[in-house]
Order: C-alpha cells, then structure tokens, then sequence
C-alpha cells in the first residue's frame, strides 16, 4: 500500500458513517459490504492477511461512487483505497474472470467492449478534421460504438472552435484503473498523439474519460467537461427554448469526484425547464454501473440502478445525463427515454425530437 492510502485507513475511526450512504451496503446488508468493513478487510490485506473468494468480492463490489468519502467526518478517501487493493490483488493474481476479460479486450482492441471495428465509424460523412489544433474532442468508448449519432452532434457543435480528433484514439484507461489493471499503454499511446497534434486542451463528454484524462494524465493538458466547453460558448450555439421538462441524472465521476454540478444545469436551464431527482449533486444516488460492477456482479448493477429510476420525478420527458455508461445502465429500467445532454442541445438547436 503506498503511503497515502495508509494514512487513509488510519484516518478511518469505524463510526459508522458511511454505512448510511453505501449503495452496495444498504442493497446486501452486510458488514464486511459496507465502507467501514472494506477499509477493515484493506488494513488486513496490508498486513498480510489471507485471501478467499467473499473477501475479493467485498473489495471488487465497491463502484467508488465516492458517497463514502462525500460523507466522511474524518476525512478518508476510501475509493482510492479499494482502488489501489484491487491493484494488488490483480498483482498478485487474485484478479476476477471478469477483470480479466476487461483488462484483455482493452489492450487489445483499444476498449473494453472488444469491439474491432473502426473507431473513427462515427464520423460517417467527411469532415475537415485538422491535424493541429488548441483543442482535441476525447470521443471515449462508448460514445465511438454505441453511441455514434450523439458523438457526431457533439463534434459538430464544435468543430468550429478549433477542435481536432485523434486519429488512432484508444481507451482513456479507466476502466483498468478502477479494476486494478494498469492503464500505462493506453495512457501513453492517447499522450503521444496529442503532443503531435499540438494539443494544450483537451475537451471530454464523458464522465469516466473526463475523470481519468483529468487526474491521470500529464498536468500540461487542461481538460474540461464538454458541458464546461459549452457553457463558457453557450451566446454561440443557437440554443431555442424548448416547452419540456427534463430531470438530470449526475454521473458519480463527474459530480461528486470532480464537482461540475454547476455547468449542465446551467446548459440544461438555457433551454428547458428542469426537474431535480429525489437526490442529486454531492448526494445523487450512483446508477450501480461504476467500479467494474455492472462487469463483474450484473445483478447487484441492476439492483442499484432501480432504485436510481425510481428517483426520477413524475411528469419529465427526458432523464438527461453526462455519462453513456450511466444511460446504457438507466435505458432498460425507463419509461422515459434517457437522452445525453448533447442530444438534449440538439433538440434545442434544431427544434425537432430525437
């Protein structure tokens, strides 16, 4: 364990706060499922203890939704914690067949989907994408495969602002890092081509890719939330007012871990009216896709995400959110279509329906 992981798990008195706020807790019941047991379990493994199979499943279930850390009265950072044990576990080779399968299908074709088609399927007609440019639109995996059509709005909403791609883009990593894998290569193969291209900001749409490009790549790149990048343009973008009302969903990773609360809202209230959830901000309920859940223990995943929708207020027309993760883990479970915020734009834009 490095040192400040350590200095967290001290941090930890075991008052019980977190238990409150644990969406894995309040679903399984469980000590040992909650925060206060994970910390227990991680001091135990940093001081040798053995391995069994429910021990890397309390570990591997946690979807560092960060309520725990939100609600810390002592200041400890648990999701780092589990992170960094997971690490170890992956390490020493106590990693799941499912973190096997994530970390495999990533470094081998660029995302964790295994998808071998071309990345760039998207951008289906040509566009004049410069080589150089100040900003570069980091697409992420799940806006390249499965969510084409909100990628390509995006991009053209922006292209005029000096905004390139990156011609061979590959996963930001994060879905190894919150599984314990490492995401070196892809880290530095996505560097490498923004130095080339001359790069100083770097624009993301979505919350995993904004989270890991943020805090894990080199400090000379700014990197905004594509919602910021509107926000600061928004005179620019031609924006209609809209007669719907709309709810919105905060991202775990983008929210509470990076706080931009402020800058959708801002977007969405230009154009609609919106409908707060039961819970949102710093206390939004997670979604249950984050972590590696949604991979590992699908059930549990589906579970969280239930009791997501059923915060979502009477009478809305569209659940809006910022993550694809969080709109593939929402669709399923709707009555209401779940829309990116660009979709959303869009409509606004254009004044048709999606």
């Amino acid at each position: 364990m490095e040192e400040e992981q350590l200095r967290s798990i001290l941090k930890c008195v075991r008052c019980g706060t977190c238990r409150s706020v644990c969406p894995i807790f309040e679903e399984l019941g469980w000590e040992s499922y909650s925060t206060r047991g994970r910390m227990m379990i991680a001091k135990g493994i940093s001081e040798g203890m053995g391995l069994d199979e429910d021990i890397i499943d309390c570990i591997n279930t946690c979807t560092t939704c960060g309520m725990c850390e939100e609600m810390c009265p002592a200041g400890a950072v648990p999701p780092d914690v589990f992170e960094k044990i997971r690490h170890e576990l992956v390490e020493s080779g106590a990693d799941t067949k499912a973190q096997q399968e994530l970390r495999e299908n990533t470094l081998s074709t660029g995302n964790p989907m295994n998808e071998k088609g071309s990345r760039l399927g998207w951008l289906r007609e040509k566009r004049d994408v410069p080589e150089h440019a100040e900003n570069v639109y980091f697409v992420g995996c799940l806006g390249s495969y499965r969510y084409q059509d909100t990628v390509l709005k995006t991009y053209d909403l922006i292209s005029g602002l000096d905004v390139t791609i990156l011609p061979d883009e590959v996963c930001c990593g994060s879905p190894l890092l919150r599984t314990g894998s490492d995401a070196g290569e892809l880290i530095e193969y996505n560097v490498r081509q923004m130095e080339e291209a001359g790069v100083h900001t770097i624009i993301a749409s979505c919350a995993g890719c904004y989270n890991v490009l943020r805090n894990e790549y080199p400090e000379k790149f700014r990197v905004v939330h594509i919602t910021e990048f509107l926000a600061e343009n928004l005179d620019k973008l031609g924006l209609k007012r809209l007669d719907i009302i709309v709810t919105y969903h905060d991202p775990c990773h983008l929210g509470r871990a990076n706080r931009i609360f402020d800058a959708p809202r801002k977007l969405i209230s230009a154009v609609c009216e919106l409908r707060e959830m039961k819970t949102s901000k710093e206390n939004a309920r997670c979604c249950g896709g984050g972590g590696g859940v949604r991979k590992g223990y699908p059930e549990l995943s589906r579970a969280l995400t239930q009791k997501r929708v059923a915060e979502v207020p009477e009478g809305v027309d569209y659940i809006v959110t910022c993550c694809p993760l969080c709109r593939t883990n929402l669709e399923p479970f709707c009555s209401v279509p779940v829309i990116d915020l660009l979709d959303l734009l869009e409509i606004a834009k254009d004044q048709n329906t999606i």
